[in-house]
């Protein structure tokens, strides 16, 4: 979904590339129009000596503007340039000074580079038209006569609209163009998710065929050519491997119908923890750990930790309303503990019904017969917390 937190970052890049645009093109129109007013003979040097000051707070306001495009630094930048203009049409008022008149186009086109952030709101745009009327005024003033518009005139405001044009473009194609890039990733992210749920599918069926299909047959077949020893010791290889499948876990096949799986008393709680967080992760449900990274656990007080930690985890996943969860280990001398926590949308402890098996019997019994216990806070709005405790 393009949300607010996708906007922010995007619309920050296009101010950027914004400013550093008219900063660019100002910078380059003005040194242009430096270098024309420098021409002998088109200002006399009295005028022209009252320019210098005016163009180096030009060129201040268009370096300013790079870094942040304030309307105070735009207004500054309009200013000083447009008086420029007046100051060098002051001894020149006849509009018979064409050199000058010409000069004054690139100055013009150093201050349309403004327009190109001013097409945000009502109020930029206004002083954008006021720039633009106040600069194609003095130059007109300065331009040899004609009828209608002159050459200097037409130049003057086709620069503008250009850069107002830009402006606009830049504004309207930037977060258009992220939008798309974010639909393209979306999909290469559902194809991809498409992708490894179809593999898991396929290894699962295989993994299904090569061990719990297979002694099955066996069973229907009354275990014919095999010893009762040999049948109960590959059902107690298939339970491990389920068990493991149950917990996420992914055992890798070492041949057909035999996989990597060890008997152990004890497990490492970090190494298992990791295997439920990929598994609901493939599942759509972002989950955070956080304290003690590694615990040991009895094999058995580790099943039945895990399994109510996934089933608290998948409560999160349908019925929090929420795409993560967040899971804080702790131990101390004799427990281990769990808090498992959502932000979503919470119930009301009194509107459970007391007839409803899942957390009863998934979690709070499956830790009692550990001799752990399970905790259960929660509020309609507030998101839930359960606390699991098993003893070490």
């Amino acid at each position: 979904m393009w949300n607010h937190g996708n906007v922010e970052p995007i619309a920050k890049e296009r101010d950027r590339l914004l400013q550093r645009s008219a900063r660019v093109i100002g910078l380059g129109s003005t040194i242009v129009a430096l270098n024309c007013f420098s021409v002998p003979g088109v200002l006399p040097w009295t005028s022209y000596l009252a320019t210098l000051p005016l163009f180096a707070l030009l060129f201040f306001s268009l370096v300013r503007i790079g870094i942040d495009q304030s309307l105070l630094w735009v207004l500054l930048g309009l200013a000083s340039g447009l008086a420029i203009l007046v100051v060098s049409l002051v001894p020149n008022g006849d509009r018979n000074n064409g050199a000058l008149a010409s000069a004054m186009v690139p100055l013009t086109a150093g201050l349309a580079s403004f327009a190109i952030v001013l097409m945000n709101t009502i109020g930029r745009q206004t002083v954008l038209l006021a720039g633009l009327a106040s600069s194609l005024v003095l130059v007109e003033i300065a331009a040899p006569g004609t009828r209608g518009m002159s050459e200097q005139g037409v130049t003057v405001l086709v620069g503008w609209i250009i850069a107002s044009l830009l402006g606009y473009w830049l504004s309207a194609s930037v977060p258009r163009a992220a939008r798309r890039i974010f639909s393209i990733g979306r999909a290469h992210r559902a194809e991809r998710q498409a992708s490894e749920t179809e593999a898991q599918r396929r290894q699962g069926a295989r993994l299904l065929h090569d061990t719990v299909l297979a002694t099955l047959t066996l069973l229907a077949h009354s275990g014919l050519g095999v010893t009762a020893s040999a049948l109960r010791h590959q059902a107690g290889d298939d339970a491990r491997l389920l068990r493991q499948l149950r917990l996420g876990a992914s055992p890798v096949p070492q041949s057909s119908g035999v996989y990597n799986l060890e008997q152990v008393e004890e497990s490492i709680l970090g190494t298992t923890l990791e295997s439920v967080k990929q598994r609901f992760g493939r599942m759509g449900l972002e989950v955070s750990w956080h304290g003690t990274g590694q615990v040991l656990l009895p094999s058995d007080v580790l099943d039945a930790f895990l399994l109510a930690l996934a089933e608290c985890l998948e409560n999160v996943r349908r019925h929090a309303g929420v795409t993560d969860a967040h899971v804080t280990i702790t131990d101390d001398d004799t427990t281990v503990r769990a808090m498992v926590t959502d932000a979503g949308v919470g119930f009301d402890l009194k509107d459970i019904d007391a007839a409803r098996l899942g957390f009863k019997d998934s979690v709070v019994g499956r830790l009692k017969e550990v001799g752990g216990n399970a905790r259960l806070f929660s509020s309609p709005g507030a998101g839930t917390t359960v606390v699991l405790e098993v003893p070490k």
